[in-house]
C-alpha cells in the first residue's frame, strides 16, 4: 500500500497468481478488503520487498470504482456480492474445507483443505474415487497458487471443523516421494 488521496483512496499492489507466475497491478481503493470484495481471483500484496520492486516497474494503475475491467481482473457479479454467504470465510487466519468432487471438470476426488486467509493450502488430503487418501503439504507441490476464494458464497458450504480435517489428515498416507 502506498500514499493516500483526497477521496480516501490509497494505492495497493494487487496480483493474480496463476500458478507459474502472476499478473500485477496497482489499484486505488479505500481498503484492501474493498479490492477483494470487488475483484475475484486476486490478492493484495503486503510483502514490503515485493512492493518496493513493483514501485520500480511501470505497472498499470486501476481505480476500484472504474467501470472498465482490466484484462485479468474479473469483477464479482452483484448476485455474488449480495448473497448472504459472501465473504463469510474471509479474514480468518485458517479455514478448513471439504470440497466435493467436481465431475464436470473430470475431478472425482474429495479434497480436504486447510487454507490460510489468502486461499493458499497449508495442508491437503485428497481422497480418490478408489477411497485411497493421500496427504500433502507445500513441500509436495510444484506450485501453490490460491485454490479457493474465501469470499465466494459457494465456498462457505464447504466449511468443516478442524476436528473433521484432522481426522482425515490422520488416516491419510503421505504423498509418495516419486509423485
Amino acid at each position: 500500500m502506498t500514499g493516500s488521496s483526497a477521496d480516501g483512496k490509497r494505492r495497493f499492489l494487487v496480483q493474480h497468481d496463476y500458478g507459474m507466475g502472476a499478473l500485477l497491478w496497482w489499484i486505488d481503493a479505500r481498503s484492501a478488503r474493498e479490492i477483494l470484495e470487488t475483484f475475484a481471483e486476486v490478492e493484495v500484496v503486503e510483502n514490503a520487498e515485493s512492493i518496493e520492486r513493483a514501485l520500480a516497474d511501470s505497472l498499470e494503475v486501476v481505480d476500484v470504482d472504474a467501470a472498465e475491467v482490466v484484462a485479468g481482473l474479473s469483477r464479482r457479479p452483484s448476485e455474488q456480492r449480495d448473497h448472504p454467504d459472501f465473504g463469510k470465510l474471509a479474514g480468518r487466519p485458517v479455514v478448513h474445507l471439504r470440497r466435493p468432487p467436481a465431475p464436470e471438470f473430470g475431478d472425482r476426488s474429495v479434497y480436504f483443505f486447510e487454507v490460510e486467509s489468502d486461499g493458499r493450502r497449508l495442508r491437503q488430503v485428497e481422497i480418490g474415487e478408489d477411497g485411497v487418501a493421500v496427504k500433502s503439504t507445500p513441500d509436495d507441490w510444484l506450485f501453490d497458487p490460491p485454490v479457493v476464494d474465501l469470499f465466494a458464497p459457494e465456498t462457505a458450504a464447504w466449511e468443516i471443523g478442524r476436528d473433521e480435517f484432522e481426522a482425515a489428515w490422520r488416516t491419510a498416507a503421505p504423498m509418495p516421494s516419486d509423485f
